[in-house]
């Protein structure tokens, strides 16, 4: 069964459905469900599918293709192929014989097979351009973790496929939601705060959900996937950048330093922190990190596009860096012991955060402005003694900006009066420094609200963790 992915489905199907060849680019960070997804959605609809070898070789690749061939059209093609161009003419000919209405081609993990000299992406151009384009029965589906080379090859493509991509579907990771709809699905009761829990260390990635126990508590569960020799996610971060990434060391170094400063980096201070000079290169690493979703770029509010900060947005990286990387010792029930941590405290008030961060179409559902043009940032004083920090700015055209506080607690948040002194500077330091004539609303995001008392009076919005969970 498919858990979410409606838009993505009603997609597909409708480049399946039409009156035209379909060439059609799925991506998005590894593990992310992208190969579930084509291959529960067609099942038997391939005319031929082929999946890409992790680091081989020309020769491997094809082999791997001939292979494929051979198992799928045993009586149909009597030699082997021995360049990509003779390849995808093969492709051709049993896609010509077969009867299908809309002969369907799906190359998964297209990045592996564009090997040095290989001339792989020429002979995929002349595939398209010289036999599929013409017709009205091909759907062309390319699929890629590498979503800076599907970006790069493919979509701003200055050659033979210039402009000759369909549709472009990004596959997201889940939201809590969605999440919460895959463990039911599996009949795993876990409420809601459990699910945050999982959700602070897996992010949105279903292979990693697919992995969560019955009978489990969320505590146990990240105990068993990641404190244990044989733990599930134990080797995973090594093993998820090498899959991604050549000279994969260079990104787990940016990714490091990242995990270090929770508030983000300017692209001048991750040189500095990682030792790894500014440059093309550089700007490429970047990039591929962004666009594999491993991290995210903003710009501060009032700030130029210059000024835009690196943030590191994916949970199991930041799990991984602070917990798991660097364990010499196994302990089955090292999470339980983490209970009350200042470490794990601290982590769990950051990575809430980050949850509600991936979560603002919800919170702006829950504020009631989800048809007011909004911009999200982040903000920092600059004048302001204590270092004043608000972690979601919501400025919206109605003429309202609502200053979002984030807090992670077992029961009911309370704000004590150092704390609404805090607030209020907080404020206070926004309004001097930005000038803006907007009326500010304080906006608190907590796991299950607030105590009621004189200090609460102050906040405009109450919203708890409940409305992360709303369908947008």
């Amino acid at each position: 069964m498919i858990v979410g992915r409606q838009n993505e489905i009603a997609l597909l199907n409708q480049r399946l459905n039409s009156s035209s060849s379909e060439f059609v680019i799925v991506y998005g960070r590894r593990r992310v469900g992208k190969t579930f997804l084509i291959k529960s959605l067609f099942k038997e609809k391939f005319t031929f599918q082929l999946t890409g070898v992790a680091q081989a070789t020309f020769k491997d690749q094809l082999a791997n293709f001939n292979m494929a061939m051979r198992k799928q059209y045993p009586n149909e093609i009597e030699t082997n192929a021995n360049s990509w161009m003779e390849a995808f003419w093969q492709i051709s000919q049993v896609a010509e014989k077969s009867k299908q209405k809309k002969k369907v081609i799906f190359i998964d993990e297209l990045p592996w097979f564009d090997t040095a000299r290989s001339r792989f992406i020429q002979a995929l151009e002349h595939f398209w351009n010289s036999w599929a384009s013409s017709r009205n029965d091909i759907l062309l589906i390319v699929c890629g973790s590498a979503a800076s080379w599907m970006i790069n090859s493919l979509i701003n493509n200055r050659g033979g496929l210039h402009n000759r991509i369909t549709q472009k579907l990004i596959i997201e990771p889940f939201t809590l939601r969605e999440c919460e709809e895959f463990l039911i699905s599996k009949k795993i009761a876990l409420d809601k705060y459990q699910v945050i829990q999982l959700y602070m260390v897996l992010g949105g990635i279903p292979f990693y959900w697919n992995e969560i126990k019955k009978g489990l508590s969320a505590t146990q569960n990240i105990d068993q996937l990641c404190f244990q020799p044989n733990g599930f996610l134990v080797g995973e971060f090594n093993n998820l950048f090498k899959s991604l990434f050549a000279k994969a060391e260079r990104h787990e170094t940016v990714v490091a330093a990242l995990a270090k400063k929770g508030k983000g980096l300017t692209r001048e201070e991750i040189s500095i922190e990682t030792k790894l000079p500014t440059g093309g290169s550089f700007t490429h690493l970047l990039q591929e990190l962004e666009e594999s979703g491993f991290i995210r770029r903003y710009t501060p509010f009032g700030k130029l596009e210059r000024n835009s900060l690196y943030q590191l947005s994916d949970f199991f990286s930041l799990f991984h860096t602070k917990f798991i990387k660097g364990q010499k010792k196994f302990d089955k029930n090292h999470w339980k012991k983490m209970v009350d941590n200042p470490k794990q405290k601290a982590w769990s008030g950051y990575a809430y955060e980050q949850v509600c961060l991936a979560h603002t179409e919800q919170i702006k559902k829950a504020l009631g402005i989800s048809g007011v043009g909004t911009e999200e940032s982040a903000w920092k004083s600059t004048q302001s003694k204590d270092g004043a920090q608000i972690d979601l700015v919501i400025d919206r055209r109605d003429g309202v900006i609502n200053l979002c506080e984030m807090k992670f607690s077992t029961g009911t948040f309370t704000i004590d009066k150092k704390y609404d002194t805090e607030l209020r500077n907080k404020i206070t330091s926004f309004g001097t420094e930005t000038r803006t004539k907007k009326a500010l609303f304080l906006t608190m995001i907590t796991t299950y609200g607030l105590t009621e008392n004189t200090y609460s009076l102050n906040v405009q919005s109450d919203l708890k963790m409940d409305v992360l969970f709303e369908s947008v």
